[in-house]
């Protein structure tokens, strides 16, 4: 494999696309393919983990909240037959702890939950990667004030099914005060 040129950008999002971000960084807007385009927020500062994907006739950057995050792409992306767009789509709907549970203990029920990937390829990536994602995992804090969030959201009378389609787009870094407000304003749209 080859190395990355960019380990991370600090910049400041100028654009929310459906499958990607532009962050400036001194002047230069770079545009990063990332899971959750909508969970940035339009003139904040983030910092972005990214991933240089150089084919051929394509050189696209593939952008991550967390170093977990990148880690766990950089191994799917090594599984034959799958692909950093179908990778990427991983993170859109699925938690880093979740998707590395569900590798050791071989659910490919869930794996096939995510676009693209059927019942071969989910194969394939238990069989590549079970027994080698040590190490990779979210903080157990970053699960814990999820787990308070939905609790605060349900306790307002909002929906299971509801609160999981918005938990990925929360900033799971912030207070519980600011996610709480992160999820209301995501919950009213």
């Amino acid at each position: 494999m080859v190395n990355s040129m960019y380990s991370y950008f600090i910049g400041i999002v100028k654009e929310n696309n459906t499958d990607s971000i532009v962050i400036e960084v001194n002047g230069i807007g770079y545009k990063i393919f990332v899971p959750n385009p909508f969970s940035y927020e339009i003139g904040k500062t983030y910092q972005v983990y990214v991933y240089n994907h150089i084919r051929e006739e394509e050189y696209s950057l593939y952008g991550f909240k967390t170093l977990e995050e990148k880690e766990l792409f950089m191994k799917l992306i090594n599984v034959k037959g799958m692909g950093p767009k179908v990778a990427s789509g991983i993170f859109a709907t699925g938690s880093i702890a979740g998707v590395v549970d569900a590798i050791n203990k071989e659910n490919l029920l869930y794996l096939t939950k995510f676009p693209k990937i059927g019942d071969k390829l989910a194969r394939q990536i238990v069989l590549d990667l079970k027994g080698k994602l040590n190490g990779i995992e979210s903080s157990d804090t970053t699960n814990e004030s999820m787990e308070e969030l939905i609790s605060v959201l349900e306790n307002l009378g909002y929906k299971t099914a509801e609160i999981k389609k918005i938990i990925p787009m929360v900033n799971g870094a912030n207070s519980l005060e600011d996610q709480v407000k992160e999820a209301l304003k995501l919950l009213l749209k």
